[in-house]
């Protein structure tokens, strides 16, 4: 805190040359680029991890994307190799193209224009979608045999229109109370072991995967390797700041969207290191998608190489999200403030351990506090709308929810709601095209009252 002190809010960190790199092509060419890997991507992703066509992929997942993007995409093709399990996409004759690449247990990774798979991670085992678990929920899907009431039935179904937004697509809709699945209904193309991506709820995911692995580190400097020259301000910054949206670091656009990571093949540890400061850490709250990057990767240098390849599955493997997929960079790093696939019932299991506190099965795997930390607003928070936690979104009265109320939430419309006082878990799974909303609050009070 001194060098920050001494410095004052003269704080800016050079941004390496080959982090600018990305930006150098024409505007056009760049867009181009980054279109065919968005598209590279979630087909690769769509067909591998989810076992979705083609066809559905470009009226679901890739309908209403971006502006920068949206009418590019459509005039690019995809070749899909199945064999080789990879997607490439040509975007200009001078260039090869835009590639992504699936392996068994780590979905797809985007690869830079003219780059090559990983070492380690070519497959040529046919990509199968693992069936449904024989053991009794919430461990497995034997057991569940939903019975909504009628007014639960038409609160669910309201879902599906237009009530909670206009132009909303609701793809999937699971209702857990006292952990029983009481309501479950999925979108044409969709059902309980088709997953789509979680988007932003992938950073609560990554607050809960923190938590398991490195919550001794909370409150010490984030172990970023490339802030720890003499005289770095970002020494400062603690995994903390970083969870709550604190860090004080630069952003180019709000919510902070890092294009050239989840579809451009550029690598967390190349451009999300590179940000410079603007304000003091933990004085300040921007969401940023890099901030949550950020976390994960220092978790990579705190706790080892061993122990971050096995970091998902420490996780996924004891709730039995058998559906469930983080990706990575081609450096390896995780991309969990974003690309992770899941199902709606995955995500249940997920509210359904966060509801508990972080026990499950009868065996505590969360540290006792941690979801006190993740759902605490202790940091700075948002200047409207609902509060922030640790990678929480945080809901109340004001929202027209229960006291403690809190939700991980994701870009086109992902949602896991959980209403503690209620022992209440509401997930929806949407494919919200452009400035579509879906209002979750209202929804999750609707339920909460059907279920009265």
């Amino acid at each position: 805190m001194q060098i920050l002190k001494a410095a004052g809010l003269a704080l800016l960190a050079s941004v390496p040359a080959h982090a600018q790199i990305v930006a150098q092509p024409s505007a056009g060419t760049y867009q181009r680029a980054v279109a065919a890997g968005y598209k590279a991507a979630l087909y690769c992703s769509g067909i591998f991890n989810a076992g979705r066509t083609p066809e559905q992929i470009d009226a679901d997942e890739l309908a209403g994307i971006y502006p920068d993007y949206e009418k590019i995409v459509p005039t690019l093709t995809a070749n899909v190799d199945r064999s080789l399990q990879s997607v490439s996409v040509a975007f200009d004759p001078k260039l090869p193209p835009r590639r992504a690449t699936w392996t068994s247990g780590h979905g797809c990774v985007t690869l830079p224009i003219g780059g090559t798979a990983p070492a380690g991670r070519k497959t040529t085992a046919a990509p199968s979608i693992a069936p449904a678990d024989p053991r009794r929920w919430p461990q497995g899907d034997a057991g569940i045999a939903p019975r909504p009431s009628a007014s639960l039935t038409g609160a669910v179904g309201k879902a599906f229109g237009t009530t909670y937004g206009v132009d909303t697509k609701t793809v999937g809709v699971i209702v857990v109370k006292d952990g029983q699945v009481l309501a479950e209904r999925y979108g044409r193309g969709f059902g309980p072991f088709v997953s789509n991506r979680t988007w932003s709820v992938g950073k609560s995911i990554a607050g809960t995967l923190i938590g398991l692995n490195n919550a001794a580190a909370l409150e010490a400097p984030a172990a970023v390797p490339r802030w720890k020259t003499t005289g770095d301000p970002r020494q400062a910054i603690t995994l903390d700041n970083l969870l709550r949206m604190a860090s004080g670091l630069h952003s180019d656009t709000a919510g902070n969207r890092t294009d050239a990571i989840y579809f451009g093949g550029t690598t967390v540890d190349e451009q999300a290191v590179s940000w410079p400061l603007e304000a003091l850490p933990g004085t300040r709250f921007r969401y940023a998608n890099t901030d949550i990057l950020l976390a994960v990767y220092a978790t990579r240098t705190a706790i080892g190489e061993a122990r971050y390849r096995a970091l998902p599955g420490s996780l996924f493997g004891p709730l039995g999200m058998a559906h469930t997929v983080a990706e990575t960079d081609w450096h390896g790093n995780y991309i969990l403030s974003s690309q992770v696939w899941s199902t709606a019932r995955d995500l249940a299991r997920l509210g359904l351990f966060w509801s508990q506190d972080g026990v499950w099965q009868g065996k505590r795997l969360l540290p006792t506090g941690w979801m006190h930390t993740m759902t605490a607003p202790s940091g700075p928070q948002p200047a409207s709308g609902p509060g922030y936690g640790a990678t929480m979104w945080l809901f109340g009265p004001k929202q027209g929810l229960p006291e403690g109320s809190y939700a991980a939430q994701g870009n086109r419309g992902q949602y896991v709601m959980v209403i503690p006082s209620r022992q209440l878990v509401i997930v929806r799974r949407g494919e919200d095209p452009g400035s579509a909303r879906f209002d979750i609050a209202r929804f999750a009070a609707d339920v909460a009252a059907a279920l009265r």
